[in-house]
C-alpha cells in the first residue's frame, strides 16, 4: 500500500493553521458537538453517531469534525469558512487535504489525521492538535507496513506517568508522532527524537512546527540508541516498537501480511529481546541521576516467574529500578489484540485471521510463554557513580489516578531521603500524614473494636495497607509536632508494650509508608 506524504509547510502557513483550529477545534469544542452519546461512540471507533449529528450542519466544528475524524468528504467552501486565513487551498499545501476542485460545492477529503489533544502530565494541562496517518477505522482498510500512530492509550499513559522535573536534555526514544518530544519540550533545555521511520519524524517535526515551534526539538533518524551513542540525557522516555509478533517458520504471504510487519510497533526481534536489549542497554546514555521510563512487554514463561526474568535484565543494567506491571493477558488474548490492531478483520478476512492467529499462537508454545505483561520500567543511574539501591517489582493491575508521574517522583525521592536516614535519624524526624490518606475499620456487627484497619491512599497506585493497631494509631497522630521517637514511646506507654518492641514493629512499616508517600517529612 502506498502511503501519501506526511505533512509539511512553510512556518507561515503552519502558524495560520493554529488560530483557526483554536477557534473552532479542541477537543472541549468537538465533544460540545457531538454531545455525550456520539463522543463516547466515537471513542469505540463507531462513527455512526457522530455523522448523524454533523449531518448537515454549517457549524466550523461539523466541518473539521467530519473531515478529520470522520474521514468525510466536505465541501470546499465549508472548509474555507472553517480555516479562515489557510482555507482548503492553504490545507492542500500542508499535505492535510486533497481537493477535487476549485469550485465552493467541489468535495475535500483528508489524506492525513488530524486530532485535538489534550491531556494532563506531572508539569500540567497542555492542549494540541496531532498529524499522523489515518487510521483503519476511516479508511476501511489494513495499515500500510510504514503507518505513523497518532494518540493512543500507551502513549497517553507514558506521558502521564513520566517524572518531568526541570532538566537538561530529555531523549524521546521511538518518537513516532512526536507526541512524548513535545511533552518532554515543556521542562527540559532540549529534546532530541529518534525514530527509524523517515515518515515518522516528517509528522514529529509537522506537529512540533504546529504546537511548539520555538522548542529546543531535534529529530534524528535512526535504530534504538544507535543515534544518540556516546551523548547523556537527563530523562530517556521511550514507547518502543516491543509488540512481540512472530519471527519463526515462513509463513506464506497472507499470513506474512497479516501478521503485519508495522515500523511504530514491530522490532524485528524475537520474542522480548528488543526489551531487554533496551533495558539492558539504555544505561550507556544516562547521565548520573539520570531517569529512563518505557512502557513495554515482556514474556511470562512456563516454570520462570517473571520477576526472575526482568529482573535478570535488571541485574545486567547495573541500574536501579522499578517495574510495575499493570496488565496481563493470555497468549490467545495477545494475537487477537494485535491482529485488529493491524486492520486484519476476522469477519472480512477470516482465513487471513485464522492463519495469523496461528502463527502468533504456535510461536508463544515455541517458547512456553503462558502469558504476555505489559507494564511500566523506570531506571535510574546512581548519582556519583553510587550503587543502585532501588529494585521493585510489582503488579499492579487496577485503576491508577493519573497522571501518576509526580507521585512516581515523589516516590523516588523518599526513596533516597529514606537511604540517607538511618533508623536513629527516623526516629528523630517528624512526620505528617498526605492529605490524600483515609482510614477504613471493618467490624464484626456488635463488636466494639475494629477486625481490621487498613489505611489507603486516595492518590497515586491507591494502596491499602492493613495496619496492626500500633500502626493505625500512629498514622492517626502523625502531625508533625511529635517525632517519630516520641510518638512510639507514647504509644508503648499507651499500649503497656515495651518501646523497643514497638519500635522494631513500626519502623519497617513506616519506612514502607515513607516510600509510598503515605507519610512524609513535616
Amino acid at each position: 500500500m502506498t502511503s501519501v506524504p506526511p505533512p509539511a509547510g512553510e512556518p507561515a502557513a503552519v502558524a495560520a493553521l493554529r488560530p483557526a483550529l483554536e477557534a473552532s477545534f479542541t477537543v472541549d469544542a468537538v465533544e460540545d458537538l457531538l454531545g455525550d452519546v456520539a463522543s463516547a461512540a466515537l471513542q469505540r471507533g463507531q462513527l455512526l453517531p457522530a455523522r448523524r449529528v454533523v449531518a448537515g450542519s454549517t457549524d466550523p466544528r461539523a466541518a473539521l469534525t467530519a473531515l478529520f475524524l470522520l474521514g468525510d468528504e466536505v465541501p470546499r467552501s465549508e472548509l474555507d469558512a472553517a480555516l479562515p486565513g489557510l482555507g482548503a487551498d492553504g490545507a492542500a499545501r500542508l499535505g492535510l487535504v486533497r481537493a477535487a476542485g476549485q469550485q465552493a460545492g467541489d468535495p475535500v477529503r483528508a489524506v492525513v489525521d488530524l486530532q485535538p489533544y489534550a491531556a494532563t502530565d506531572a508539569t500540567g494541562p497542555v492542549a494540541w492538535w496531532l498529524a499522523s496517518d489515518l487510521s483503519e477505522v476511516v479508511t476501511g482498510r489494513r495499515l500500510a507496513a510504514d503507518h505513523v500512530l497518532g494518540t493512543g492509550g500507551a502513549s497517553t499513559t507514558l506521558a502521564q506517568v513520566t517524572v518531568r522535573p526541570e532538566v537538561g536534555r530529555v531523549l524521546d526514544l521511538g518518537t513516532g508522532c512526536g507526541i512524548q518530544a513535545l511533552h518532554a519540550a515543556r521542562h527540559a533545555g532540549a529534546v532530541v527524537g529518534t525514530d527509524i521511520s523517515r515518515r515518522a519524524l516528517a509528522f514529529a517535526r509537522f506537529n512540533a512546527a504546529l504546537n511548539m515551534p520555538d522548542a529546543d526539538l531535534t529529530l534524528r533518524h535512526g535504530s534504538m540508541l544507535e543515534p544518540v551513542a556516546g551523548e547523556r540525557f537527563d530523562l530517556v522516555v521511550s514507547n518502543p516498537p516491543f509488540v512481540i509478533t512472530p519471527r519463526t517458520g515462513a509463513p506464506g504471504a497472507a499470513v506474512a501480511e497479516a501478521l503485519g510487519a508495522f515500523e511504530y510497533r514491530d522490532g524485528g526481534r524475537s520474542g522480548d529481546d528488543l526489551v531487554r536489549d533496551l533495558v539492558t542497554g539504555v544505561g550507556a546514555v544516562l547521565a548520573p541521576g539520570g531517569v529512563a521510563q518505557m512502557l513495554v512487554n515482556w514474556e511470562h514463561r512456563r516454570g520462570e516467574p517473571w520477576t526472575d526474568r526482568v529482573g535478570a535484565w535488571l541485574d545486567e543494567s547495573g541500574l536501579e529500578a522499578w517495574v510495575v506491571e499493570r496488565e496481563l493477558l493470555d497468549p490467545a488474548e495477545y494475537a487477537e489484540t494485535w491482529i485488529r490492531d493491524g486492520g486484519t478483520s476476522s469477519e472480512r478476512e477470516p482465513d487471513a485471521w485464522t492463519a495469523a492467529y496461528g502463527a502468533w499462537v504456535d510461536d508463544f508454545a515455541a517458547r512456553d510463554v503462558e502469558a504476555v505483561g505489559f507494564g511500566l520500567v523506570t531506571l535510574r543511574r546512581p548519582a556519583d557513580g553510587g550503587r543502585a539501591t532501588l529494585r521493585r517489582m510489582e503488579e499492579h493491575h487496577g485503576v491508577l489516578r493519573q497522571p501518576l508521574g509526580g507521585h512516581l517522583a515523589a516516590s523516588l525521592a523518599a526513596h533516597d531521603w529514606l537511604e540517607a536516614h538511618d533508623d536513629e535519624a527516623l526516629a528523630a524526624t517528624r512526620l505528617v500524614v498526605a492529605a490524600d490518606v483515609t482510614e477504613e475499620r471493618y467490624l464484626t456487627p456488635g463488636a466494639a473494636h475494629p477486625n481490621v484497619v487498613v489505611v489507603r491512599q486516595g492518590d497515586g497506585f491507591g494502596r491499602g495497607v492493613q495496619a496492626s493497631t500500633g500502626l493505625a494509631a500512629f498514622v492517626g497522630v502523625c502531625d508533625g509536632e511529635l517525632s517519630v521517637g516520641q510518638t512510639v514511646g507514647a504509644l508503648a506507654a499507651l499500649l503497656e508494650v515495651p518501646s523497643s518492641d514497638l519500635a522494631a514493629e513500626l519502623l519497617p512499616a513506616v519506612r514502607g509508608l515513607v516510600r509510598d508517600g503515605f507519610l512524609a517529612p513535616a
